[in-house]
């Protein structure tokens, strides 16, 4: 679905994202009012003026992925595959689900699939980025490659085979901007895409307004396979503690990736808060009477809690994460942030770009 069919969601973006994001407020009411009406026009009675942002893109086009990489893609595509979540759950916020042909491995255990673009779950996979599946990719005749960085050493042999490649690298907030512009120029979603954008920064800038000058409190992140791998200012997560009014209590780690730590590391920090990846394998209650850490005053006043997840994995680099933030923020700054403003912009987010209400926020 390209952009001229998303006038009417578009549309509907800029009303109920942005009415979202000016009320990060102090009580579930004024949350609760910010939610725009449902928009019921048709495209044609919908249609607003086009801006710059929405000149259809001209091929052959010449883009720079995030690798750096000069790659000129000859014609439209009308065909892609996608060997990254992130790059999928991108394709489907730009609403070029219809034009996938394949998928990375596992698609079939990702919710947000299921609930957005089903369809995906049965297509075939490509691979991972440990296992790609060059042979079983060039077979399905994509016009467009959309694979993760760590698979540089292999574009090549994917280039051998005919395919033209991007590779996306959406470790901040910035670079995820850089990927949504990548692939929208790419898919000649250009408009969708500056939507998006605006959508996420939007909620982003009246998340920062409403935490205001409130103190900042101390935030250990917790890893995915244990609570004694946190994730240090080089990592995503880090930009979600910002975004949320915290600091990182691992400020210090200089690891790229989880950071392991023992016991009397976390004590010596001593955050007011611990909260778990949204994909942690262990839970709260684990946590919260764990001998080791009683004496930790994130434990001790019982401030330990998970990431979302009951969608999507809100601490990766999807186009949703910043909901991760919005989240956060109710939990550390309750007076500023209602737990009913992250209700009403996830509401409002997945119904625009993903087309589904969720049935569960955590």
């Amino acid at each position: 679905m390209k952009m001229t069919k998303m006038t009417a969601l578009l549309l509907a973006a800029a009303m109920a994202l942005t009415a979202c994001g000016s009320t990060a407020a102090v009580s579930s009411e004024a949350a609760a009012s910010a939610v725009a009406p449902e928009v019921t026009a048709s495209p044609e009675e919908a249609a607003v003026e086009p801006t710059a942002a929405e000149t259809a893109v001209t091929y052959p086009l010449t883009v720079t992925d995030q690798l750096g990489r000069e790659v000129t893609i000859e014609t439209e595509p009308k065909t892609l595959a996608s060997g990254y979540y992130i790059s999928t759950s991108l394709l489907i916020a730009l609403g070029v689900q219809d034009e996938l042909v394949g998928v990375e491995a596992k698609a079939d255990k990702r919710t947000i699939y299921s609930l957005s673009a089903p369809e995906l779950q049965s297509l075939p996979s490509i691979g991972t980025a440990k296992e790609f599946d060059f042979e079983g990719c060039a077979a399905l005749t994509p016009d467009l490659v959309i694979v993760p960085a760590k698979l540089k050493d292999s574009i090549p042999q994917m280039e051998e085979l005919g395919l033209t490649v991007l590779a996306v690298k959406p470790e901040d907030q910035d670079k995820l901007y850089g990927a949504i512009d990548l692939l929208a120029q790419a898919t000649n979603t250009v408009a969708r895409g500056e939507e998006l954008k605006s959508a996420i920064e939007d909620n982003l800038l009246s998340l920062r307004e409403a935490i205001g000058d409130a103190e900042a409190p101390t935030v250990y992140m917790a890893g995915n396979s244990s609570v004694l791998q946190t994730a240090g200012p080089a990592m995503y997560q880090n930009y979600m503690i910002e975004n949320a009014g915290g600091l990182n209590a691992a400020a210090s780690v200089e690891d790229t990736y989880w950071a392991e730590v023992s016991y009397e590391q976390v004590l010596d920090w001593d955050p007011d808060y611990i909260i778990l990846a949204s994909d942690a394998d262990y839970d709260v209650d684990s946590v919260l009477n764990d001998a080791a850490l009683a004496d930790c005053t994130a434990v001790k006043e019982g401030h330990v809690y998970q990431l979302p997840h009951a969608i999507e994995a809100v601490d990766s680099p999807v186009p949703g994460s910043f909901l991760g933030s919005v989240y956060l923020g109710s939990v550390l700054h309750p007076e500023q942030v209602s737990e009913q403003f992250y209700h009403d912009c996830a509401d409002a987010f997945y119904t625009t770009y993903y087309g589904f209400t969720p049935a569960s926020y955590e």
